[in-house]
């Protein structure tokens, strides 16, 4: 099948910027399916869903319009005709993303939507689930994963804008989140069987990317 090289693993592990950077050194379009969800989760918060309740999120799930940009070097997300880029990244959605993606009914609609924007491939798509759910049979498949001493610092690093995202608040936040993901019935956080496992704990971002670009030309 057509280039598609499936990016999975855990909050702060990298897979956002190695994604886009890969796609930039091979020609390749970009998709973040977790800014989808997050995406997802931003509009239940913003209409006063209670997020932890699966009946109540699912009842809604088909309401947003959700349009993802696949440009890695301008990636957008859209929710009803608004660019959320921004809002998306705040605590609060990141703290509720893991009740909202669990959603059956969500995941449906998403999985639907990334196997629509994926198509005939030439495509770098992250998230938790892609080589597992989403594109099982993705030729290059990559789980990148780090420390969670890294991941939280990484992660800290990114919301070094809200001063309650100290990196000890933003671990055991991340440690629920990694808990969450890992258990859900629907489309669990898992290393598939053939992906290459990847630790980015010491590695700069230019090794990782170098890593995958290797294994994508491996398989040309």
């Amino acid at each position: 099948m057509p280039l598609v090289i499936a990016m999975d693993g855990p909050s702060g592990s990298g897979k956002s910027s190695a994604s886009k950077g890969v796609a930039r050194a091979l020609g390749l379009r970009y998709l973040d399916t977790g800014a989808m969800y997050r995406a997802v989760t931003w509009w239940m918060l913003e209409h006063g869903v209670p997020v932890d309740d699966a009946g109540a999120v699912a009842a809604r799930a088909a309401e947003p319009v959700i349009v993802s940009g696949t440009d890695p070097d301008a990636p957008t997300i859209m929710v009803d005709g608004t660019d959320v880029s921004g809002p998306i990244r705040t605590r609060p959605v990141t703290n509720a993303v893991s009740a909202v993606s669990s959603v059956p009914a969500v995941r449906a609609r998403m999985v639907e939507l990334q196997r629509e924007i994926i198509g005939a491939g030439g495509i770098v798509v992250e998230g938790r689930d892609i080589g597992t759910v989403v594109a099982p049979d993705a030729p290059v498949k990559v789980y990148l994963t780090a420390s969670e001493e890294t991941r939280a610092l990484r992660r800290a690093k990114d919301l070094a804008a809200d001063p309650g995202a100290t990196v000890t608040v933003t671990r055991a936040e991340q440690a629920r989140r990694d808990r969450l993901d890992s258990t859900r019935a629907a489309s669990p956080l898992t290393r598939a069987g053939d992906a290459h496992e990847i630790d980015s704990t010491d590695l700069s971002l230019a090794e990782v990317i170098e890593a995958v670009v290797r294994l994508a030309k491996e398989h040309e």
